[in-house]
């Protein structure tokens, strides 16, 4: 028996530690595959009659702008007798429960109309397929619609019907306004069963329902309505909108406005336009005078603005008197009381002046003149044979003047405050003596201050003429009162009080009359050209007085000019006033006072502005005085290599915008440079940075070549005869700090192409 350990042995193991990365990679492709279908979109097809605009792998399915799936094929479609294509549209699985039959596809690609421009969005993003979620059963298979469905009715607001004999321009989309507010649309239109209207889809937005009665009246606002004849033109058009696209509006007759709320269901009449609705007040005026009147086209107006239509126009029996129906605006009703006044307004010329010139261009017009709000209301009137007298009630000053004679005045003839009109003849009648004539006047309100206890009133109508071996003068106020008389007035002293409730004034007969008082005073000059009596002493382009003489001084060494001052006499004439002559300078280099080429030589005057005591006699300057300011600004220093055509005056430039000047210039130091010196404006200093590129813009540049042909380049006009300087500053790093007072900046003979393109965005000063 052997000694030797018996061997104890184990059956052999199956597992092998090699298996666990294959077990790891088919768990991770199952879970992926597990993903994948979780996250799987539904296919579905849609049927399109054409396949353009669409793009496989591209083209979106969107739902209140956000992508709802993807066109992932586009195939032809041959079955059928309309060929067509089909999209397969891989939806998202949260769609899947919206796609049933009801379910409507559509493309959206821009689309330019007279209604619109629908579909912008595509321009940036593509074209895309909308979708509106609908009932029925699941299906997977649909047609997409030709167009956008039309507006749905369960949108919140008010859905209507109305019918119209004609479409005319209007369209899906069309406005629909309310005193020229868009409030609604056109949602769609289609003919009758009958075939005999036109029935339209219209959608008031819900902010504006309540607008909508019972007794609303809708027309049609399409376009522009012109009626003319040789009474006048009638233009009417809603808005520059229902133009072009067509329109709809809407209003309750003011007679209605307790109008019960309107029943969706039944239909409105769409009437042909603003006439045929009706929609104004009806008032009847008895007329004496109805020559011209067309019924349909005559207007009524209100200081000159359209508030009504004249309707109808029916002769009496007796054709003398005409009863007129007038449509008025519903504004106007509360002024429709005991003591409305109307007339007819027609345009009638002679020699004593125009009167109702306006309806020379308007036609024959009813004019109206409300009543007191509160009277008794009326709706029946009888016109005025004229115009009425204005009302003492009226605001502005009423006044009285006194005048040997009327001359070319009429009522309504102007009165005129340095040629501006601020008021008119009111009446005109005999004094109980019969020896003067009163003249009623009123100055309108804003203007009523003008006129105080100094003031001096002159009748300016027609020409006045004087003249000499000097030359024959021409004085006239305006054309209007050239041809339909007119007064003018002036108040030298300010402050001074008014004595009664309604003044009286002296009437001149002409300016001179009521200018004589004044302060006399002599101007010696070196020549007399030009000058002669007459010729006026100005003040900042106002008149402050007149020559009227001209003489040789006693040695014939110079021109004693002997003249008035009449404004601010006692502040023009005291020691330190200066005069000169303005007389025109031509060239290239200045040109001004062109004004004296047609009205002649005058005298300007600059008053001392201390009171160093009275003064008579003065010596005319030579040219006029330089006025020094302190001037404010970035001032600057260029560097250039020769001056070139740069003097101080001459602008600089951003942009071709003037935002600064030349001061001055010199030489550099060590006269190699010449040194320029610029000022910019306070609120474009922060355009000026370290990296800033000036240039000389003066004149202009050539280039020439064989096959680019030539170029010529100018800054402007301007700079082209007096010279100029421009500048640009660059984008970005290279803009640099603001500059600082003083800083030295190059001045190149022209810009590279590169300062050309600079367009930085710096945030001006006010």
């Amino acid at each position: 028996m052997s000694d030797l350990p018996t061997a104890k042995t184990r059956p052999a193991s199956n597992w092998s530690a090699i298996w666990i990365l294959p077990l790891i990679a088919l768990a991770i492709g199952g879970w992926l595959a597990w993903q994948a279908y979780k996250d799987a979109g539904i296919e579905i097809q849609v049927r399109f009659e054409s396949g353009e605009g669409i793009v496989a792998n591209k083209t979106e399915v969107i739902y209140k702008g956000m992508s709802v799936g993807k066109v992932v094929a586009l195939v032809l479609d041959d079955k059928g007798d309309k060929r067509g294509v089909i999209a397969t549209i891989e939806m998202r699985k949260e769609a899947g429960p919206h796609l049933n039959k009801g379910t409507r596809f559509w493309l959206v690609k821009p689309s330019v109309s007279l209604a619109g421009i629908s579909g912008l969005e595509t321009l940036v993003s593509g074209n895309y397929i909308a979708v509106d979620p609908g009932d029925g059963e699941p299906t997977k298979r649909f047609t997409a619609l030709k167009e956008a469905p039309p507006l749905s009715d369960a949108e919140p607001g008010l859905h209507l019907t109305l019918k119209a004999e004609r479409l005319g321009s209007l369209n899906r989309d069309s406005p629909i306004f309310y005193k020229q507010i868009q409030v609604g649309r056109v949602k769609s239109y289609r003919l009758s069963e009958d075939q005999g209207t036109v029935e339209i889809k219209v959608f008031i937005a819900p902010a504006y329902a309540s607008l909508v009665r019972k007794h609303t009246r809708f027309w049609n606002a399409s376009g522009v309505s012109i009626d003319a004849d040789l009474s006048g033109v009638k233009v009417r058009t809603e808005s520059l909108s229902s133009i072009v696209a067509g329109g709809i509006a809407f209003a309750t007759p003011e007679n209605r406005k307790d109008s019960p709320p309107t029943d969706p269901s039944l239909p409105f009449r769409l009437y042909e336009d603003f006439d045929a609705a009706q929609a104004g007040i009806r008032v009847k005026v008895k007329l004496s005078d109805f020559e011209g009147l067309q019924k349909g086209r005559t207007p009524v107006l209100y200081k000159g603005i359209q508030v009504g239509t004249l309707k109808d126009l029916k002769v009496e029996s007796d054709l003398a008197s005409a009863t007129a129906e007038l449509t008025l605006d519903p504004l106007a009703e509360d002024y429709l009381v005991e003591g409305t006044q109307f007339w007819v307004v027609k345009p009638s010329i002679s020699l004593a002046g125009i009167t109702g010139l306006e309806a020379l261009v308007k036609g024959n017009y009813i004019a109206v003149r409300p009543g007191e709000p509160g009277a008794k209301p009326l709706r029946e009137f009888e016109a005025r044979p004229k115009a009425p007298p204005l009302d003492l009630k009226a605001p502005g000053l009423h006044m009285v003047l006194f005048a040997d004679t009327l001359g070319s005045l009429e009522v309504g003839s102007p009165v005129m405050y340095r040629q501006v009109r601020v008021g008119s003849v009111q009446s005109y009648q005999f004094a109980r003596n019969s020896k003067r004539i009163l003249i009623g006047v009123h100055i309108e309100k804003e203007y009523a201050n003008l006129v105080n206890g100094s003031t001096r009133f002159w009748n300016a109508s027609g020409i006045t003429l004087t003249g000499g071996l000097s030359g024959i003068q021409v004085k006239s106020e305006s054309l209007q009162t050239l041809m339909a008389g007119g007064i003018a007035f002036d108040t030298p002293k300010p402050d001074v009080p008014l004595k009664r409730r309604i003044p009286r004034f002296r009437l001149h007969e002409s300016q001179d009359a009521a200018n004589r008082a004044g302060t006399l005073i002599t101007i010696r000059v070196d020549r007399a050209d030009g000058l002669k009596p007459g010729t006026p002493i100005r003040f900042r382009g106002l008149d402050v007085g007149s020559v009227e003489s001209v003489d040789l001084t006693g040695d014939l060494q110079a021109v004693l000019l002997r003249a008035r001052i009449t404004q601010a006499a006692e502040r023009i004439a005291r020691t330190g006033t200066q005069f000169w002559v303005v007389k025109p300078a031509l060239g290239l280099v200045r040109t001004e006072n062109l004004d004296t080429l047609i009205g002649g030589q005058y005298l300007e005057v600059l008053p001392a502005l201390k009171d160093k005591g009275p003064q008579r006699d003065f010596i005319a300057l030579s040219d006029a005085p330089e006025v020094k300011g302190e001037e404010v600004g970035l001032p600057l220093t260029l560097s250039a290599a020769r001056r070139g055509s740069i003097k101080p005056g001459v602008p600089v430039t951003y942009r071709e915008i003037a935002v600064g000047k030349v001061t001055g210039f010199e030489l550099g130091q060590t006269a190699d440079r010449v040194l320029i010196h610029i000022l910019i404006e306070p609120r474009y200093a922060g355009l000026v940075r370290g990296g800033s590129r000036f240039w000389n813009s003066s004149g202009f540049g050539f280039d020439w070549g064989l096959f680019k042909g030539a170029t010529v380049r100018t800054e402007s006009l301007e700079t082209l005869i007096d010279g100029g300087i421009a500048f640009a500053t660059p984008d970005g790093e290279q803009m640099g700090n603001p500059a600082r007072p003083q800083q030295t900046f190059a001045l190149f003979d022209k810009p590279e192409d590169e300062w050309m393109q600079w367009a930085p965005k710096i945030q001006i000063g006010k």
